[in-house]
């Protein structure tokens, strides 16, 4: 049958499969990637030497109380308002508008600290794109959205809202602000190319994008950071990126992993694109 000129192109795998993906994704993240993260939360505020005059609660309760919060589905405040099902399409929030200072990392962070404030920031920035697109999607404006795909979107949505949390409590159990803004270098170039996605397609892309900055951000601060700890946290991060990455591959019907012009595959995970 020839497709109507006007209908707009969007994913091209099966749903079937994108669900199964997404499903392990899901149980990869709770059982394995979760319980590493937050011992990661953890072993920071344990061994970082300035925790150990700010800590006035166990490390127990701690983690039993973060742990708490993001069960419960508590999703970080990034100034962005709400752009999930059933909100206003006429708001016109912008991830740069939300940015207190253009001086990034916060001055008064250094070290691993200063690496937490950057990863939370571009999972703020992760959280806001996703957000945008349910938006996007729930107003009519990316033409069919599959449920496998919308349900995909939620899922990593959810889970860069915990990576950002476990920055953040990190950040907090050591007596510094949390990180509310998006990545400012990359806010400008993220909103500029939202304006122009029209297709889940280009969503999709442009989700990529912003997921390969994450994956290999995380892969190259490792030499930056300075305690096991800190490496044991991102180490349990840069993995669920890295599926993100390979499930939207899939729905862009590529070959994952970095290509040449002509296809040809390169690099699985450089890190050229770091932030």
């Amino acid at each position: 049958m020839r497709k109507n000129k006007s209908e707009k192109p969007g994913f091209v795998g099966t749903e079937s499969e994108l669900v199964a993906m997404t499903n392990e994704l899901d149980e990869l993240h709770y059982d394995v990637g979760m319980p590493a993260m937050w011992e990661g939360v953890s072993n920071m505020i344990d061994n970082l030497e300035s925790a150990r005059t700010s800590r006035s609660t166990s490390r127990r309760s701690f983690l039993l109380g973060a742990g708490g919060a993001v069960a419960g589905g508590a999703l970080l405040s990034v100034g962005l308002g709400p752009v999930l099902a059933g909100a206003t399409t006429t708001q016109k929030t912008s991830p740069h508008a939300a940015l207190t200072s253009s001086v990034f990392p916060p001055a008064g962070l250094k070290g691993d600290l200063a690496v937490a404030a950057v990863a939370a920031s571009l999972e703020n920035l992760a959280v806001y794109a996703y957000k945008a697109g349910l938006s996007a999607a729930t107003a009519g404006k990316l033409g069919t959205v599959p449920p496998a795909v919308a349900t995909f979107v939620t899922t990593a949505l959810s889970q860069h809202t915990q990576h950002a949390a476990a920055w953040n409590a990190v950040l907090a159990a050591h007596g510094k602000a949390k990180v509310t803004v998006v990545n400012p270098t990359l806010a400008p170039t993220v909103n500029s190319d939202f304006a122009k996605v029209t297709t889940v397609a280009e969503l999709a892309k442009l989700a990529l994008t912003l997921e390969t900055i994450a994956a290999e951000t995380y892969q190259a601060e490792t030499s930056m950071l300075s305690s096991a700890a800190a490496i044991g946290l991102s180490s349990s991060i840069q993995p669920v990126e890295m599926q993100h990455i390979a499930i939207l591959y899939y729905v862009l019907g590529e070959y994952p992993g970095t290509q040449s012009a002509s296809g040809t595959p390169l690099a699985f995970s450089p890190t050229n694109q770091a932030a």
